[in-house]
């Protein structure tokens, strides 16, 4: 057990960097070893120039007009919500095909997977956390979740096209490992795995090890060997889907998302669920956009069809990107990466710059599409073959 610090109180009289007057508080020790989750910022608002986000993912669409009218009728907001979100799971379980019992809500698929990793992944061993492995980059807020749970993060390179090396990721699977976690299409780079890759895979891992497959992006997925987590996750007890309302619905502000297991998973998610996540007002939104999902996936295919739009024109003007399967695009810019985000500010656009690693650039509005292509017209230095 780790001893309190009994050293002197400090002095009150003024603040430390961190603008306490008490330099014996302190978090845990894990925070220092975390990353700041960086959101995308919005654009710099340049004379002349409509400015675009393109740095969030986010559905340049609001929601659904009947979305809206829910929204703004729900009156409910003095009474707490339902804590089994009923309506919401109900409707779910109608378009999914699936048992409502198998599905937990949460804010966000983030939110759903925070409630995955505090009930199977932790700090059981001061010496020997839990592991949890996932390939890398994906998304941005893995570690950060990952280490808050109290686990020990694994993380995968992927490969040079940006597709997960399973192979390499079942290699790192362990005695210690409770969770690996699979992202298709994988944010930020954008491929998708494969239904025989995904079994494959899981033919590999041990069944006591939770596979979670993060499926935020699944509705703009075209590719039609691409991997369906809900087909899977009949057929093996351990595998868990994440998705969303954030991207195909446009519901990012609302903050609902939801995981499908079986009961043998779910039981236990149950128990770590965060009370009262999802709003009444959430619920309700997202209950009327999927009676309304036809009007939904023409939207979802207006971004695909701009989507391949801008795919095509960047391998037209040269550029080589790995498959594009999610609703933004990766360019694998390495050291021209702040560059290349700083030309984009100066033409009134925000894209989601990675280190020096590469560029994430979201499918916006078809003037900001087209704007972002004469920018990658113009810049030097390209990601290319050979």
């Amino acid at each position: 057990m780790t001893s309190i610090d009994d050293s002197p109180a400090p002095s009150t009289s003024g603040r430390d960097t961190a603008g306490s007057t008490n330099q014996g508080l302190r978090p845990r020790g894990v925070f220092g070893k975390l990353p700041r989750y960086a959101a995308g910022k919005p654009p710099v608002v340049v004379e002349g120039l409509e400015s675009f986000k393109l740095s969030s993912n986010e559905n340049p669409l609001p929601p659904l007009p009947a979305v809206l009218e829910a929204i703004a009728s729900e009156t409910s907001v003095n009474r707490y919500p339902d804590p089994m979100t009923t309506a919401l799971r109900t409707e779910l379980a109608g378009y999914l095909g699936v048992p409502a019992t198998d599905i937990v809500t949460g804010a966000g698929s983030l939110g759903a997977l925070n409630q995955i990793l505090a009930t199977f992944a932790g700090q059981n061993d001061f010496d020997a956390p839990d592991e949890v492995v996932y390939a890398w980059r994906s998304f941005e807020a893995y570690p950060i979740s990952v280490g808050l749970a109290g686990a020990a993060g694994v993380q995968v390179p992927v490969r040079p096209d940006g597709t997960h090396d399973l192979d390499a990721m079942a290699a790192a699977i362990t005695d210690r490992t409770r969770v690996v976690m699979l992202c298709t299409p994988n944010n930020p780079t954008g491929p998708v795995l494969t239904r025989d890759d995904v079994i494959g895979f899981l033919e590999k891992v041990p069944a006591h090890i939770v596979v979670v497959i993060d499926e935020a992006y699944q509705e703009f997925v075209r590719r039609s060997d691409a991997v369906d987590g809900i087909e899977l996750y009949r057929e093996y007890e351990n595998v868990i889907v994440l998705r969303t309302f954030s991207k195909a619905h446009g519901l990012a502000g609302l903050r609902v998302g939801y995981s499908v297991s079986q009961p043998a998973l779910t039981d236990h998610l149950r128990v770590s669920a965060v009370p009262f996540a999802v709003s009444q007002i959430a619920e309700h939104a997202a209950v009327t956009s999927l009676r309304h999902i036809d009007e939904v996936e023409v939207r979802v295919q207006s971004i695909v069809d701009e989507r391949i739009r801008v795919v095509a024109g960047l391998r037209d003007l040269g550029w080589t990107i790995p498959e594009a399967e999610g609703n933004f695009v990766w360019l694998a810019l390495g050291e021209h990466t702040q560059d290349f985000a700083v030309r984009a500010g100066e033409h009134a656009l925000s894209v989601r710059a990675f280190g020096s690693e590469g560029v994430r650039v979201s499918i916006g509005e078809e003037a900001a599409n087209t704007r972002f292509l004469a920018l990658c017209r113009d810049f030097p230095h390209r990601p290319a073959e050979g």
